[in-house]
């Protein structure tokens, strides 16, 4: 009897180096019975998808700041930066959740992440504490500002759901994470006894 690869293993042998056709196309929404027009769905997708790359560079520049932080603030802002990471990675994972949601298609593969981010690439290297601090202030203001923006716009169309996602996360989280970044900016006085 002749036993081959497969009845081996008592048929439990994953298939392996499957290959498949992609059956939707980023950019494209399908129906969903949700009682938005294609319109609205259309231009949230697009708009969270931004959103989306934009908050995953962030998540990335936080991580990369929280391991290289350095100085005499170095336990305080370690910890503040790796808490703010995982806010920004939940904030990620409901932006992907919304575009899914809507019939679309949220943007995940890093490579395709990096074409399409608003958010300046950082140097290889480490920077300066405050550079890191204003960089990541910035990322903020430019997620910030698009989230302003996009969340009216998705108000005007009807979808309820975009914009209170972008007003109760990204742009509640986004400006009390700002909040906190810039005031480690603050040259405050010596005091004098």
């Amino acid at each position: 009897m002749t036993t081959t690869p497969h009845s081996a293993v008592g048929g439990s042998q994953p298939l392996l180096h499957q290959k498949g056709e992609v059956v939707q196309e980023f950019g494209t929404v399908k129906q969903f019975p949700i009682g938005l027009s294609y319109e609205a769905r259309i231009y949230s997708c697009q708009r969270l998808n931004q959103l989306l790359a934009d908050t995953q560079i962030l998540y990335g520049l936080y991580k990369k700041h929280h391991w290289l932080m350095r100085g005499a603030t170095f336990y305080q802002l370690h910890l503040v930066l790796d808490k703010h990471a995982g806010e920004q990675l939940d904030i990620v994972d409901a932006l992907a959740e919304r575009v899914q949601t809507l019939g679309g298609v949220a943007v995940g593969d890093p490579r395709h992440v990096a074409e399409i981010t608003s958010v300046p690439r950082p140097p290889d290297g480490v920077e300066e504490v405050p550079a890191m601090l204003s960089r990541l202030l910035e990322a903020h203001e430019t997620i910030l500002a698009a989230a302003h923006d996009a969340a009216a716009r998705a108000a005007g169309l009807g979808d309820d759901g975009t914009n209170d996602l972008l007003v109760s996360q990204v742009i509640r989280t986004g400006e009390l994470q700002a909040w906190f970044l810039a005031e480690h900016l603050v040259d405050t006085p010596l005091v004098r006894a």
